[in-house]
């Protein structure tokens, strides 16, 4: 029997972009101006995205489920149609996980995490500019990386001090309360952030995507392997 992906469609309320999102693999999420397109766009990332299923060990799984199959289309926001980035919750989002899929989800996040610490460590300190010469560097790149983490983890408790994080004890700290505070709010049956309220799963997937985005930005503007 042929394995599918699920995919689902998050539609920016004015219709200028589509983000396809395959929620059972964390992170792997891309944009464009049609589903159509956007879905395409998922399946051409779907090589680089398998770096992360091997690290979270979870290779053999990625590579039987390659068929994409949409299955829900969901409104974005305003955001959406401006970044070409997931920023609304799918039904798949809001449903409830046990604790052996939860702890799957975190190990695809933490597979992220460790792959964008890679590409962090081996690509050029100067990125590849723009046409117009304009373009951000490896640092600030980190850097912008981190603060947005920063800023998600405050939302489940996580008070991480200002540049901690560009330490690897503070980083290897500030990763295990931001996972150890997703266990505890979904133990306790709360979403993030008391306003937000962001479901845990797309907590977990929004910290996957963008530290993945990053790390392929980073890789996509390598100086040293051109």
């Amino acid at each position: 029997m042929v394995k599918h992906t699920r995919v689902t469609l998050e539609i920016g309320p004015k219709g200028k972009k589509v983000v396809a999102v395959a929620p059972d693999w964390p992170g792997l999420e891309r944009g464009a101006k049609t589903g159509e397109e956007a879905i395409e766009k998922l399946r051409s990332y779907i090589p680089r995205y398998s770096q992360v299923a091997k690290l979270a060990e979870m290779d053999a799984e990625f590579d039987k489920v390659r068929n994409l199959s949409a299955v829900e289309q969901y409104p974005g926001t305003g955001s959406t149609d401006f970044w070409g980035i997931s920023f609304a919750f799918s039904s798949i989002d809001r449903q409830g996980m046990s604790v052996d899929e939860l702890e799957r989800e975190l190990a695809l996040m933490q597979a992220c995490w460790a792959f964008f610490d890679d590409v962090r460590r081996r690509v050029s300190a100067e990125m590849q500019k723009g046409p117009r010469g304009g373009g951000r560097d490896r640092d600030y790149i980190v850097r912008h990386t981190f603060a947005a983490e920063q800023d998600w983890a405050k939302m489940i408790g996580v008070l991480t001090p200002e540049d901690a994080m560009l330490t690897d004890a503070g980083l290897k700290a500030h990763r295990h309360a931001y996972c150890q505070a997703i266990r505890d709010h979904h133990a306790q049956g709360k979403p993030a952030g008391r306003m937000a309220k962001w479901p845990l799963r797309y907590l977990i997937r929004h910290t996957a995507f963008h530290t993945l985005d990053h790390a392929w930005e980073m890789e996509d503007k390598d100086l040293t392997a051109k």
